[in-house]
């Protein structure tokens, strides 16, 4: 059983402590919220103290939950839980609940939880969007035929940043909360052009391999005028509808200099081609994590490793000394390795039931019926919940003409595709839906993890945007970290290029697109008056750090003849450090401006 054990890979290890932690955690919340102790001094009957809501509170919330720390004794913070519309979260689960009242006396268990479930988000965040996410983009763009070029800073870009862009766009249209989604998406443009940058400079330094120059500054000027408009928009404190349009056309007019420079140039031998490039390569640059096992396992996502296999790969001396201890045609065995599939399920069926896949490595008539037939219902109850009709007559309605979509999409997916393979026609419905679905999963858990980022920050004092500069930040940027130091240490002087053109590239496309996508939503709302820029004295410093970083590369890798040194990398970690540290100590009162 130990050589059993030990055959496992680790990604699926994870996988397996990942899928028996919500197990746990859902036993735990369904528990408390079926059968509460009839012992506690809370009124049961108030319907703000359920674990599960729909609410979506922090809009409406101007007050907040600030006065919490106020209270005395957990029972006081568990009364004002209670009692203040600005305590109730903007996801589904009330995390402030379950923190004081549930666990209010234990926070050590509290935490824990929260913990947890926070590792479970990162995980299906990551996930959802390299398994789910990346393979419909890539598909995308083979079946609309665009030129590598026009597919790397378009949807690779948008497959990479998918996490800030929605986490950016759940906290600018779902709380009041506007300055999280600038902070989430600042801090991880931040790590990735100084820290991932820098890294990769110090690996490669001694190799003295060059990046391609007219790329490099195209790159980082486009990114210091994006970073300048946004900063005006800042100082401004307002931004109008048609003034956001104008700051995500930023991004349409770097695509049309990338590709004009790409038409001019025909610099065939610099231009990696996204579907002819190595495997290894080409894995890394859309996280498929199969590859990167030996280099490195991202935190945030396995790209082929989610998908339950009872045929896991083994190391032949593996095998031979497993043989000794365990014989795998034994029933014992066969039932052990069906009994890790099923608990491998509960993070993957959801998700697998109501998102179309036609990959040939990946096809399931029966899987891909289902999907059709659920993917209306789970758009349904999204559409119902985000305007608060859960219940309603007009929601019935809506989930009764969802059903019948589903049966009959389900009904032509059942008589138009074979159980031996994918469809090969027709594959541009599947694509999108499959786009449509990743997106809206992907939707759902950033929303959750917003909603957990504002409960902890309201549970340590601590501002909501800082938790989104540092913890959401580096969580979401840490497999770009992994996959962008690895492609460029082993794929040569083309995995240097696209790593740290990716780098810049991803930056300013989760910069432009994720908080201008934000601001043309919010502007919208608000439409015809403008929108508010948050107030947040310190984004000002965030941007002005960045646009350092910039800079010094800027001035630095042109006079190093384009070779990326430990010069240039030490100075990126040290003008991050330097803004990391005044944040942290000005946080903790430490340092006061």
């Amino acid at each position: 059983m130990a050589a059993f054990s030990s055959s496992i890979s680790r990604p699926r290890k994870i996988s397996l402590f990942l899928n028996t932690s919500f197990l746990f955690l859902l036993s735990f919340c369904l528990k408390i919220h079926f059968y509460p102790s009839t012992s506690s001094f809370i009124d049961q009957s108030n319907e703000h103290t359920k674990i599960f809501t729909h609410a979506r509170g922090l809009r409406m919330n101007s007050g907040g939950c600030t006065g919490i720390h106020e209270c005395t004794d957990y029972e006081a913070k568990c009364a004002y839980v209670k009692t203040q519309n600005g305590c109730l979260p903007n996801g589904y689960i009330n995390y402030l609940h379950i923190f004081y009242c549930t666990c209010g006396r234990f926070p050590a268990w509290g935490y824990t939880v929260l913990l947890l479930w926070l590792a479970i988000l990162f995980y299906l965040l990551g996930n959802t969007a390299a398994n789910y996410f990346c393979s419909s983009l890539e598909n995308l763009s083979r079946v609309l035929k665009l030129s590598p070029t026009i597919a790397g800073v378009t949807l690779l870009s948008l497959g990479n940043g998918a996490a800030d862009v929605f986490a950016s766009i759940v906290s600018f249209t779902r709380t009041s909360d506007g300055d999280v989604g600038l902070n989430i998406v600042l801090g991880g443009a931040f790590f990735v052009s100084s820290v991932v940058v820098g890294i990769i400079s110090i690996f490669i330094g001694p190799r003295q391999i060059s990046v391609d120059k007219p790329s490099f500054i195209r790159d980082v000027i486009f990114f210091l005028i994006s970073l300048a408009s946004l900063l005006v928009i800042i100082i401004i404190g307002k931004v109008s509808f048609w003034g956001s349009v104008c700051f995500v056309s930023i991004y349409f007019f770097y695509v049309c200099a990338v590709s004009t420079t790409h038409i001019l140039w025909k610099r065939e031998e610099s231009v990696v081609d996204l579907y002819d490039i190595s495997p290894d390569s080409r894995s890394f640059f859309l996280r498929s994590h199969d590859e990167l096992g030996e280099n490195g396992t991202p935190l945030l996502g396995y790209v082929d490793e989610e998908k339950p296999n009872l045929a896991e790969r083994r190391d032949p001396e593996g095998e031979k000394q497993s043989k000794r201890f365990w014989n795998p045609d034994s029933s014992t065995c066969y039932y052990w390795g069906w009994f890790l599939y099923v608990l491998e399920l509960p993070l993957y069926l959801p998700r697998r039931l109501t998102i179309p896949v036609v990959s040939e490595e990946r096809w399931s008539k029966l899987y891909a019926v289902i999907s059709v037939t659920l993917a209306p219902l789970l758009l349904a109850a999204l559409w119902n919940t985000q305007r608060g009709s859960a219940g309603s007559k007009s929601s019935i309605i809506t989930y009764m003409i969802a059903g019948l979509i589903g049966v009959i999409f389900g009904n032509l997916a059942f008589v138009a595709t074979k159980k031996s393979s994918p469809p090969k026609r027709c594959l541009f419905p599947w694509l999108a839906g499959g786009f449509l679905m990743s997106v809206t999963w992907t939707y759902i858990i950033a929303e959750e993890l917003v909603s957990l980022l504002v409960s902890f920050g309201n549970i340590l004092g601590i501002s909501p945007a800082v938790l989104g500069l540092t913890v959401l930040a580096w969580g979401n940027s840490l497999g770009d970290l992994i996959a962008n130091v690895a492609l460029a240490a082993n794929g040569g002087q083309d995995g240097v290029q696209i790593a740290v053109s990716g780098c810049y590239a991803g930056a300013m496309f989760n910069t432009l697109v994720g908080l201008g996508l934000s601001m043309v939503f919010s502007a919208w709302h608000e439409y015809p008056a403008p929108y508010s820029i948050p107030i947040d004295p310190s984004l000002y410093e965030t941007v002005g750090f960045l646009m350092s970083g910039l800079l010094w590369a800027l001035v630095i890798l042109p006079n190093k003849n384009m070779k990326p040194d430990r010069f240039l990398g030490i100075g990126l970690l040290a003008i991050y450090v330097c803004f990391l540290f005044l944040r942290v100590a000005r946080t903790v009162g430490l340092l006061k401006l």
